[in-house]
C-alpha cells in the first residue's frame, strides 16, 4: 500500500478546504513568499512552483475583487492546499528527510486536478487583461 494515496490526499484537501474562510485568504496571502520559498527548496514540490504562483495570483485577484469568475469551492480548495503545504506537521511531517513532502505533493497535485479548468480560465483572463493594459499604454 502506498505511503500516501490519492484517497489520503483527497481527505486532507477536503479537510483543509472546509476550514477555509474568507478571512483566511488574507493570512495566506501574507505568507505567500514563505510558501513559495518552501516550495522552491523542497525538491519534490518545486515542479509545481509555476502552478502555485498562479494559484496565489488567482486568490489575490479574487481577494481584491478584480476576478470573481470562479466558484468559492475552487478558491477554498486552492487555499486549503496552500495552507496544507504551509503546515510543517501535516500527515507526513516535512522534517522527515526523503518523504516529508510526499503528502504535500499529493495534496497540491489533487488540487490542481480539481481546479484545472478554473486555473486555465483565469490564466486566459489574466493574459487578456495584460494585453489590454499594454495596448492602452502604447496608445
Amino acid at each position: 500500500m502506498a505511503l500516501f494515496s490519492q484517497k489520503n490526499a483527497r481527505k486532507q484537501l477536503n479537510a483543509e478546504a472546509e476550514k477555509v474562510s474568507r478571512a483566511d485568504l488574507e493570512a495566506l496571502l501574507e505568507r505567500q513568499k514563505s510558501i513559495e520559498e518552501k516550495v522552491k527548496g523542497s525538491g519534490k514540490l518545486n515542479r509545481f512552483s509555476a502552478d502555485i504562483k498562479l494559484m496565489f495570483s488567482m486568490i489575490q485577484d479574487y481577494w481584491n475583487g478584480s476576478y470573481r469568475d470562479v466558484p468559492w469551492k475552487s478558491i477554498a480548495a486552492m487555499a486549503g492546499a496552500l495552507l496544507y503545504v504551509m503546515n510543517p506537521l501535516d500527515f507526513i511531517p516535512d522534517l522527515i528527510l526523503g518523504i516529508g513532502f510526499v503528502d504535500d505533493v499529493g495534496v497540491v497535485a489533487l488540487c490542481l486536478k480539481l481546479v484545472e479548468s478554473d486555473l486555465h480560465r483565469y490564466a486566459a483572463w489574466k493574459e487578456y487583461k495584460e494585453e489590454l493594459t499594454q495596448t492602452a499604454q502604447a496608445d
